[in-house]
């Protein structure tokens, strides 16, 4: 979106940036609306049309670092302190770290493959750039399943929160239906300028709730007999910890660091999409330290026992405390990925009709229609995976193993790369993104793994209530 009648005409697309780069794929996916389509439109199509470009196109630097806050921080901070509880205190610490530096490098391929090929709004766009059609079509359903994936996660985590909240009886089918709701209420407003505007109070809700456990654990383990001295925290993992534990952990924190797979949409909003870097450092780095400290500290105070979500660990009161303040991180940062879907489908159903700005009745009644079916779905999903870590750990392995790592090391491989990679100048980028494609092909297949072996030991143990059935998510 926000493409002039000038860039339409000609695709937005330098087919010397390819050859430079090393690519053998043109990019073939379609255009908004070409050259040809523009000039027919009538004058009332044309100002729908501009009106939609100018809408689509207010995004700067800052208010993408705030998008991609409310993408990123969220549900991820709270599966951190059980993940220090299995790999221990340094291999946390270290995972937090280096897993959060790969993921800034691999931010900052996606942002150059934009900046190289302008009409590229989505992920799957990029996948044509590399794979064609295939790669396309791969993509575009990795991505909207993920998104869908981290709806339903928010869907389960708002069905924790108002159970220990409320601490009441209620059927949790209840409580998820409401989380549904309210996600897509937050869902409605498509541009993701109008979603910056509610990141600031999802910002501090997170902060606010990480902190009041932190305190509340930390007095906790003060008051205990031994002080914090008596916790029983290791810096290393738990002798009973197995490698399917051990991956799971790992699949948390990489949960934690999945901001590059919405980058393409929201750098399409900007108005100045090269200040991209600002905003992956900003946020990278904010990540990397909230969720060292929120790890480190939590487990910590807490010790082995730790919960996930972490907010269950600071006890009954200050537990619903806490989840009182989280609510507007769950519901608006658990919106943005139903609008970051919505956008992807309904901007692929009405590729070359105004009906995709959503300025008009139509536009209005189809995203409305998009939207509810990805919560609906998403629901369903939180219904069938009741527990938190592992929803997490799968989405991770399936999904953010490719939109983190190993897409990002084969663009640099396929588009980035300027001379063959064996040539001296290329030869320490292609170690490093040989060693980040390895990363997330072993995610991919140890985590996805790990993930669904965990599942079905769940539900054998009967330690998780069945599907639509009454009982407290784990």
């Amino acid at each position: 979106m926000g493409y002039s009648d000038e860039n339409s005409s000609n695709n937005g697309y330098d087919s010397s940036k390819v050859a430079d780069s090393g690519a053998d794929k043109e990019f073939m996916a379609p255009p908004p609306f070409d050259g040809d389509i523009v000039g027919e439109m009538s004058e009332a199509e044309r100002n729908v049309y501009n009106h939609g470009v100018e809408k689509f196109s207010r995004l700067g630097w800052k208010r993408l670092t705030v998008v991609l806050i409310v993408e990123a921080i969220a549900l991820g901070s709270l599966s951190i302190p059980q993940t220090f509880a299995k790999l221990g205190m340094v291999a946390g610490v270290i995972c937090c770290v280096g897993l959060g530096i790969v993921a800034i490098y691999t931010s900052y391929i996606v942002g150059q493959v934009k900046l190289m090929f302008p009409q590229v709004g989505t992920y799957a766009d990029a996948g044509t750039l590399m794979f064609g059609r295939f790669g396309y079509e791969l993509i575009f359903a990795m991505l909207a399943l993920q998104l869908i994936f981290l709806t339903g996660s928010h869907c389960l985590t708002g069905t924790i929160a108002f159970q220990t909240i409320t601490q009441s009886g209620l059927c949790s089918v209840v409580f998820g239906v409401v989380s549904a709701i309210i996600l897509l209420a937050v869902a409605i407003p498509p541009s993701f300028t109008e979603v910056a505007i509610l990141g600031y109070i999802d910002f501090i809700s997170i902060v606010l709730a990480i902190g009041i456990t932190i305190i509340g654990t930390g007095i906790d383990a003060t008051n205990q007999p031994g002080g914090l001295g008596a916790v029983p925290w290791s810096p290393w993992p738990a002798p009973e910890t197995t490698f399917k534990d051990a991956f799971i952990a790992v699949s948390n924190i990489i949960f934690a660091y999945s901001f590059a797979m919405c980058q393409f949409a929201f750098m399409d909003e900007m108005h100045t999409p090269a200040d991209f870097v600002k905003s992956i450092w900003a946020l990278g780095l904010t990540e990397m330290v909230i969720y060292t400290v929120t790890g480190a500290t939590i487990y910590a105070f807490v010790g082995p026992n730790v919960q996930s979500p972490a907010l269950l660990s600071a006890g009954t009161t200050l537990s619903r405390v806490a989840f009182g303040v989280a609510l507007p991180v769950i519901f608006i940062s658990g919106s943005i990925n139903t609008v970051v879907f919505g956008r992807m489908v309904h901007g692929r159903i009405f590729k070359n009709s105004t009906i995709r700005f959503i300025n008009t009745k139509m536009g209005w009644i189809t995203w409305l229609a998009v939207i509810t079916g990805g919560t609906i779905i998403a629901f369903v999903i939180a219904e069938v995976i009741p527990f938190f870590s592992d929803l997490l750990s799968i989405s991770s392995a399936l999904f953010i193993s490719g939109f983190t790592f190993y897409f990002p090391s084969l663009m640099w491989f396929m588009l980035i790369r300027k001379g063959s990679w064996t040539s001296r100048h290329n030869l320490l980028l292609a170690a490093a993104n040989g060693l980040i494609l390895a990363i997330g092909l072993l995610t991919l297949g140890a985590g996805t793994y790990s993930s669904i072996a965990d599942i079905i030991s769940e539900y054998n143990s009967g330690s998780v209530h069945g599907v639509f059935t009454c009982g407290a998510p784990e």
